[in-house]
């Protein structure tokens, strides 16, 4: 794995768990804790593996110079 996809995929696992847990405590207060916890990690882990594949690799996209035949 490159380290470079990480710099963006981390981010966004952190920004997801943090969001999913501040509403999960503040507009769903009656769901069991437990459930807020499933919830929280298979968002997170979702989001990474989505972020993985969508942000773009460094050379990944290589424009073909040799013009039209």
């Amino acid at each position: 794995m490159e380290k470079k996809r990480f710099k963006f995929v981390i981010p966004v696992m952190v920004i997801v768990a943090i969001g999913s847990v501040y509403m999960l405590r503040n507009y769903y207060a009656e769901v069991p804790e437990l459930d807020q916890l499933l919830i929280t990690i298979c968002a997170t882990l979702v989001s990474g593996v989505l972020a993985y594949f969508l942000f773009p690799q460094q050379g990944e996209h290589k424009i073909d110079d040799r013009g039209p035949y």
